[in-house]
């Protein structure tokens, strides 16, 4: 089979259309189209049905994919592989990081990296939304704040983030500082508004002193942190965020400072297919060495 058309092919399935399939191979929708079209007068069967809300697809097209997935799987490890043939670290190395913990402290340390490792490039991909799936290469590395649950992947702890409740000054001029986990019925509650996700713990503020009862109302949801960490800043309320990302904004004061919020392990991840790879070990021994003040007791404030 041509592996062109299987690209195609392939593309369309993840994407779900075929304008986006062409955007992600760079090139026209138009042909993509003659490239499905002729796969399947090739295969003589129907791999897509037609919607109007995109591409589905059909028996036969769910049997190829499940080939292509491998294919792709195989043809990106290959490329990771070759990347690491040289002497020294080289190439693009794809990283997903928590939001907050990327944006707020990995970025602003990043320039070290590259200044020692100047033949690699870095993507940086940040989500609090999806898990990168490593074992296919999604991304060849990852910071979590949660240990791996496969086999395949190796990790390392890298310390111990630690959240507390905080507001802003003018937040408790209006409101009051509040002396009990109790006393935070009367106060404006800023929590993760994301359920699903491992990150809820981060609504503590609406669940501390709450233990018979239902958990408080919060007065502003968001599924982001640094989202709520700029929420507790412009004084919107009281958030439980990381000491570490606090600890960039002075002005903000701890409450219940006895009360400390969830604490995280925080792990750096990879596929044991590249535990040999030059790019990983070098961005591996960088972050180690940046995280070393999170091996501590718990990170608070750094």
């Amino acid at each position: 089979m041509d592996w062109g058309k299987l690209k195609s092919f392939h593309a369309a399935a993840e994407a779900g259309s075929l304008t986006s399939a062409g955007e992600r191979l760079g090139i026209s929708q138009s042909a993509v189209s003659r490239q499905i079209a002729a796969l399947e007068e090739a295969l003589g069967v129907s791999l897509f049905q037609r919607h109007a809300r995109g591409l589905v697809l059909t028996d036969s097209g769910h049997t190829l994919f499940r080939s292509t997935m491998e294919m792709a799987t195989a043809a990106q490890s290959a490329n990771t592989l070759l990347k690491d043939q040289q002497e020294t670290p080289q190439g693009e190395l794809i990283v997903a990081a928590p939001v907050a913990f990327g944006s707020t402290w990995l970025v602003p340390r990043l320039g070290g990296f590259m200044r020692k490792h100047p033949d690699m490039n870095l993507d940086l991909r940040l989500d609090d939304s999806r898990e990168y799936d490593l074992l296919k290469l999604e991304a060849e590395c990852a910071i979590r704040l949660w240990a791996a649950d496969k086999a395949d992947l190796i990790q390392r702890k890298l310390g111990t983030v630690a959240t507390n409740l905080y507001a802003s000054p003018e937040y408790l001029k209006a409101y009051g500082m509040p002396r009990t986990p109790q006393d935070l019925d009367n106060h404006r509650i800023i929590a993760y508004g994301d359920e699903t996700s491992m990150l809820d713990v981060m609504s503590f503020a609406c669940r501390v002193g709450r233990d018979d009862s239902p958990p408080r109302q919060a007065a502003l949801k968001v599924n982001n942190v640094f989202a709520m960490l700029r929420a507790v800043d412009a004084g919107l309320g009281i958030a439980d965020v990381p000491d570490y990302m606090a600890g960039t904004m002075p002005r903000l004061v701890k409450v219940l400072p006895e009360t400390v919020g969830p604490i995280f392990d925080l792990y750096f991840i990879y596929p044991s297919d590249l535990r040999r790879s030059k790019r990983i070990a070098a961005f591996r021994d960088f972050i180690t060495a940046e995280t070393e003040i999170l091996r501590r007791p718990a990170m608070r404030q750094n």
